[in-house]
C-alpha cells in the first residue's frame, strides 16, 4: 500500500517521478472512507466508479499539464456536481441529481482533480456542528465524541480524518473557518465574489461563498488559486483573477480587535492566542483597536441572513424539484412538503426571516441590520488603513460534546468571531494551532482587506511555522 501523499505537491511528485498512478491513490482513499467513515461519517455519497472514470480519462493527459492531476477531493453536498446526488443534507432535494457543474466544479476537473463523493453538513448550511443534517451527524476525526463544527463539518472531517486531501465547503457566517479550526485544518473564506457562486445552493446570497479546505496552507491556497476568477454565470462575481491580485513585499503591522479579547473563551484558546500574538509581535509591529459596533454583527447577521435564506428557500415548493407529498390541493401540498422536507433549524430561520422583512417590521429590523453591516466594514476599513491585517481566534471554544448547545442563541455564537469578517466580505483563514491539554485542535484567524490572500497566504505560512517549533 502506498504512503499517505500528506500533500498536493508531494502527490504531483509521486506521479511525476512514476511511484504511482491516480488508480492506486484513489484506491488508496476509498480504502481510507471504507475503514474510517462508517464511525465518522463525513460523506453523504462516494462516487468509486465516477473518480475511477475521471482516472482513466486523466491518464490521456500529462502531469505537469493540471496543477491537480490526480489530486482527490471532497465536495460539500450543496454544490452541483453534474449526474450526482445534491440534497444539502435536507430530506427536501433528497434524491435530487445535479443536473450541471457548479464553476468551481468546471474548474477543478479542467485541473485534474477527481472528486470522491459529497460531504456531509447542516441542512442548507444553517449550523455549527453538522448535528442539522437530515442524514445523520458528523463526528469530529480527532476525538469522536465531539462535533466536527459546521456547517462545512463533513469536508473539514474528510480532510482531518485522511479521507481525501482536499475539500471544498462554504462558508457564510464561518461555516468553513469554524469546523477548521474543530478538525485541525486550513480553511480559506475568500474576498465575496473573488469564486464564483454559480452551482452553489444559496442559504444567504450576500454572504455564502465557496471555499478550499487543506491540510496545509500551500494547499489551501493553491486549491484557491484554481477555482477563483471572473464568472459571466454569477451576477456578484468579481472582474478579478487570482493572479492579479496584489502582494504587498512589505507587510509591517498587525491588529488585534479589543471586544474580541475580552470576549468569554476557553482558557487553552486564550493562552494559545497570546502565545501566536506574541509571536507575530516579534515579526510585526502590533496595534490594539477597537470596533464600537462589534457587537452588533451576531444580529445583524442572523436578521440578514435569515431574510435571504426565506426568500431563497422559497423556491423549494413542491412543484419544480425534489420532495412532492401530494395533498388535496396545492395549498396543502406546498405547506405539507415543506412542513416535512425541511429540519427544525431551517423552518426556525425561514420564520424568522419572513417576520423581519414583513410589512411593519423591514425598517425596525432589516434596515437597521444592513446600517449596521456597513458600520461594521467601516470599521474594517479604517483599521486596514494603518494595519496590513488582523489576528483572532477562530472560534471562543473547543470543539463542543454533541447535544452540548441545545440552545439557538448558544449555538449561534460559536461564530462570534467569524461572523464580522463575513458581513464586511473580507478574506478569512483559519490556521491550525497546536492541541489542548485533552488533545482538541484549536485554530487561529487571520482577516485581511478585500483581495489581500497573497499576504494572508504568507502570513498563515508564517503562524503554521509556529506549530512546527
Amino acid at each position: 500500500m502506498i504512503k499517505h501523499p500528506v500533500s498536493i505537491p508531494n502527490l504531483i511528485q509521486m506521479y511525476t517521478d512514476h511511484v504511482t498512478d491516480p488508480d492506486e491513490i484513489l484506491k488508496h482513499f476509498f480504502l481510507q472512507i471504507q475503514r474510517k467513515d462508517p464511525q465518522i461519517k463525513s460523506f453523504i455519497s462516494t462516487h468509486e466508479f465516477e473518480a475511477n472514470e475521471s482516472s482513466r480519462l486523466l491518464k490521456l493527459s500529462e502531469v505537469s499539464q493540471k496543477p491537480l492531476y490526480g489530486v482527490p477531493l471532497a465536495i460539500k453536498d450543496n454544490i452541483f456536481v453534474k449526474d450526482l446526488p445534491c440534497t444539502a443534507a435536507s430530506k427536501i432535494l433528497d434524491g435530487f441529481i445535479a443536473p450541471y457543474n457548479a464553476t468551481v466544479i468546471e474548474k477543478i476537473v479542467s485541473a485534474g482533480g477527481i472528486i470522491l463523493g459529497k460531504t456531509n453538513m447542516d441542512e442548507f448550511a444553517m449550523g455549527s456542528s453538522t448535528e442539522n443534517s437530515y442524514f445523520f451527524p458528523t463526528k469530529n476525526p480527532i476525538d469522536q465524541n465531539y462535533v466536527p463544527g459546521g456547517s462545512s463539518g463533513g469536508s473539514t472531517a474528510a480532510v482531518g480524518g485522511d479521507m481525501a486531501l482536499s475539500a471544498l465547503g462554504s462558508d457564510t457566517g464561518g461555516s468553513i473557518r469554524q469546523p477548521s479550526a474543530f478538525c485541525g485544518v486550513v480553511g480559506i473564506r475568500p474576498t465575496y465574489g473573488l469564486v464564483s457562486r454559480y452551482g452553489l445552493i444559496a442559504f444567504a446570497s450576500s454572504l455564502d461563498q465557496i471555499g478550499p479546505i487543506s491540510q496545509t496552507v500551500d494547499d489551501a491556497f493553491l486549491l484557491l488559486s484554481i477555482i477563483a476568477g471572473h464568472d459571466p454565470l454569477d451576477s456578484t462575481s468579481l472582474e478579478m483573477e487570482y493572479e492579479d491580485l496584489p502582494l504587498n513585499t512589505h507587510i509591517r503591522s498587525f491588529s488585534v480587535i479589543r471586544e474580541i479579547e475580552t470576549l468569554e473563551m476557553d482558557k487553552e484558546i486564550k493562552e494559545k492566542y497570546n502565545q501566536v500574538k506574541k509571536k507575530l509581535s516579534k515579526i510585526f509591529s502590533c496595534h490594539e483597536n477597537n470596533m464600537k459596533n462589534f457587537k452588533y454583527a451576531l444580529p445583524a447577521y442572523h436578521v440578514i441572513g435569515d431574510a435571504e435564506a426565506s426568500s431563497n428557500l422559497s423556491r423549494f415548493d413542491s412543484l419544480r424539484y425534489g420532495l412532492r407529498i401530494e395533498k388535496e390541493n396545492w395549498k396543502e401540498t406546498y405547506a405539507e412538503t415543506r412542513t416535512i422536507g425541511f429540519g427544525r433549524e431551517v423552518k426556525r430561520r425561514i420564520l424568522l426571516g419572513t417576520f423581519t422583512l414583513s410589512a411593519g417590521y423591514k425598517e425596525s429590523y432589516y434596515s437597521k441590520a444592513f446600517l449596521a453591516r456597513e458600520s461594521i466594514a467601516k470599521e474594517f476599513q479604517d483599521i486596514f488603513k494603518q494595519n496590513d491585517f488582523i489576528l483572532t481566534p477562530t472560534t471562543t471554544t473547543l470543539p463542543f460534546r454533541f447535544g452540548e448547545k441545545k440552545d439557538p442563541l448558544k449555538m449561534y455564537y460559536s461564530d462570534i468571531c467569524t461572523i464580522p469578517s463575513s458581513l464586511a466580505g473580507l478574506p478569512s483563514v483559519s490556521v491550525p494551532c497546536g492541541f489542548s491539554n485533552h488533545g482538541l485542535p484549536i485554530g487561529m484567524q487571520i482577516i485581511g482587506d478585500k483581495f489581500s490572500e497573497k499576504n494572508l497566504h504568507k502570513i498563515a505560512k508564517i503562524i503554521e511555522s509556529f506549530t512546527d517549533e
